[in-house]
């Protein structure tokens, strides 16, 4: 799981860095295109002002040919009066409409206009001396160079420009002599509409015409689409006569627009998500074939060390059953063939009752090993008085070291004698642990037991300490790793003659892990072995413990009455037992072989007949627990409220539970304790 978390978090600093790059890539290609694009389009604005230009320069030229018509007149010494003048005028084209009119200006002041119509207020305007013409008038004269001026409000009224063509003649003396000006009024209004540089906005871009004011840096705009003009204008000259125009173009939303931005960066992101999740998919199925390849080897590697633990516990298992069987079955022939000597006989018996305890603790061993394994051991948390627990797991091993000639020492300093905890578990656990030291500590050494109780995090516990020290063969160091392992054992019981499963220490680690506690184990060959275990339990009160008075029994000579049991047992030699160790203890027995006959015992018999039922569960025909449902539901409520004791094989915490949801009122295991029975029996009866 951590390699595959570890892994899982590197493909995703991957995703990241490679989601982070192509996100930079696309944008950065994207970036390009939009910069061609606005490359494109600035070349395309600047194509089209240029066009603009062209347009104005042309139209200009023209009307500086009209001017020259008459400017050259003058030149050749005709002295147009205002008849000739205007004669000459009139068969000068003007099919736009443009030029507004057509000025003599001797002096520069206005004699005579065509047409005259409409344009009498500029006659007598003197050029050199009008305030907002003089200096475009005063150019032209200077440099003798055609003057483009204006745009001026016109006297006449309207808007216009001007352009002086400057006349000079020669005098008798051959020198150039200023005449005046041969002015043409142009129609600023039409002369722009005839441009139409409206046409841009249709197409997508603003203008502005703007040139420098006479003798100043101040900007004076001719014409404009808009009052603001977007940053980063192109710009191109326009060259007019003795002037320059300049032409600002620019794209009205902007070159590269904010929304194309956003845009790009939208589109780098979704094409940067489309490839992390390509490469996620591709890493993720990679890396989910190699994790497969490695849960195959490590499937392949379990079953291997799965077949080889099957084996090894086959054959510990085989010797280890073997040899309390191979007592029994040589004991009971002996027991049989001795029958008439006491001593032997009461010896063998103690030899078989011996070897079937044995077995027995084998068996459960196994069973409570699957338990743990299979994640249904649970813990039965009751208050209880530790002192008492651990006088009485002291006073187990009393008579063994006393065989032994073990020095045994325990000590228990314990602030919080009174704890919520799983009795039989904690039971377990010392004995495990001091059973062990007893039987590899060899005769005449010690073992020295130590209780403590340490400062605990949480108020509401207190920690314990458990040292179990010994003075033993000990372990290897090589062997020391592999103590907890399952029918792990350093000596085979054929090596050393100590009997043992190898059961006992993993039960012990996964109880205490279950408890949330912990163990330590710390051993040198030929000197001695320690066991530390440290667990956390609840506190409680001394009335926590024993809130309730132990139950007063009735022994059997006692009864007021005889107690009739009906006995649910298939099996034949389990109910023999079962009904001979009653019949001795003063009970009537009554047996069914199964639950469909133990209901329909109890539907025949009258009410008050049977006193309580002894219910095995796995039984032909209907079960212990269907016949116990059956029972429950009867119409007469004293029989369907008979007290229930299941008497099963099915011993461990679970199937005591599952009895209980069922109805029945007490849980007996087998192999059978006799006391346990008849003190049970009697609680309910």
């Amino acid at each position: 799981m951590e390699k595959n978390s570890t892994a899982a978090k590197y493909i995703k600093k991957y995703c990241y860095v490679i989601g982070l790059l192509s996100f930079l890539v696309a944008f950065f290609f994207c970036g390009v295109g939009i910069h061609y694009q606005e490359m494109q389009k600035k070349a395309s604005g600047t194509y089209l002002a240029e066009s603009t230009v062209r347009r104005i320069k042309s139209r200009l030229e023209r009307y500086v040919m009209v001017s020259e018509i008459i400017g050259n007149c003058l030149i050749d010494g005709d002295d147009l009066d205002e008849t000739s003048f205007l004669e000459l005028a009139e068969k000068i084209p003007n099919d736009e409409g443009v030029i507004k009119a057509i000025e003599l200006a001797p002096e520069g002041i206005v004699t005579a206009v065509y047409p005259k119509q409409g344009n009498t207020e500029a006659l007598k305007l003197n050029m050199l001396q009008e305030h907002e013409r003089k200096a475009d008038a005063a150019l032209a004269k200077q440099t003798g160079k055609y003057t483009m001026g204006g745009p001026y409000q016109l006297k006449q009224g309207g808007t216009g420009a001007l352009l002086f063509n400057p006349v000079y003649r020669m005098d008798d003396s051959g020198n150039s002599e200023f005449w005046g000006f041969v002015i043409l009024v142009i129609d600023w209004d039409r002369f722009m509409y005839e441009l139409n540089p409206e046409y841009l906005s249709e197409v997508g871009f603003c203008y502005r015409i703007w040139a420098y004011g006479r003798g100043s840096e101040d900007k004076v705009i001719l014409a404009q689409s808009q009052s603001e003009m977007p940053k980063e204008s192109l710009t191109v000259e326009c060259e007019i006569p003795n002037n320059t125009w300049y032409f600002d173009i620019a794209a009205s939303n902007g070159w590269t627009p904010v929304s194309d931005w956003i845009i790009i960066a939208a589109a780098s992101y979704i094409f940067s998500l489309l490839v992390v999740a390509i490469f996620y998919q591709i890493f993720s199925k990679k890396q989910r074939e190699k994790q497969y390849t490695a849960e195959l080897e490590k499937a392949a590697e379990q079953a291997r060390n799965a077949n080889e633990a099957k084996t090894r516990f086959l054959f510990n298992m085989s010797h280890d059953i073997r040899t309390p069987m191979n007592a029994i079955i040589g004991f009971s022939g002996l027991l049989e063939k001795n029958l008439h000597d006491e001593e032997k006989a009461k010896e063998y018996l103690k030899k078989l009752q011996s070897s079937g305890n044995l077995l027995m603790l084998i068996i459960d061993q196994v069973l409570e090993m699957a338990r743990i394994e299979s994640g249904t051991a649970s813990l039965k948390l009751e208050a209880e008085d530790l002192s008492e627990l651990f006088h009485s797991v002291y006073a187990v091993f009393e008579s063994d070291t006393k065989k032994k000639g073990i020095h045994f020492c325990a000590h228990t300093s314990v602030e919080h004698k009174y704890a919520i905890c799983d009795k039989t578990k904690i039971q377990e656990i010392y004995l495990n642990i001091v059973s062990n030291a007893i039987k590899y500590t060899p005769d005449g050494h010690s073992i020295h037991v130590t209780i403590r109780e340490v400062a605990s995090d949480d108020v509401r516990k207190a920690k314990y300490v458990f040292i179990c020290e010994d003075t033993g063969i000990g372990m290897s160091k090589e062997y020391l790793p592999h103590i907890f392992e399952e029918f792990s054992r350093e000596k085979t019981t054929t090596e050393n003659k100590i009997v043992g499963t190898g059961l006992g220490l993993p039960i012990v680690k996964s109880m205490i892990e279950l408890m949330g506690g912990s163990i330590q184990v710390e051993s040198t060959q030929g000197t001695g072995t320690k066991f530390t275990v440290t667990v956390s339990l609840t506190i409680a009160s001394k009335e926590d413990v024993y809130k309730e008075p132990e139950p007063k029994l009735i022994s059997g000579r006692d009864r007021k009455k005889d107690i009739r049991i009906l006995l649910a047992e298939d099996n034949e030699l389990n109910a023999e037992i079962a009904i001979e160790l009653l019949t001795e203890a003063g009970f009537l027995v009554d047996r069914v072989a199964d639950g469909q006959e133990c209901c329909e015992q109890m539907k025949e018999m009258p009410e008050g007949y049977y006193d309580l039922i002894l219910m095995d569960i796995q039984m032909p025909n209907l079960n212990g627990y269907e016949a116990t449902k059956k029972i429950r539901q009867m119409d007469n409520q004293k029989k369907a409220s008979i007290p229930i004791i299941a008497m099963t094989a099915n011993a461990f915490v679970e199937d005591k539970e599952m009895t209980r949801k069922m109805g029945m009122n007490a849980h007996i295991a087998k192999p059978i304790d006799v006391e346990l029975l008849i003190s049970t029996i009697e609680k309910y009866t």
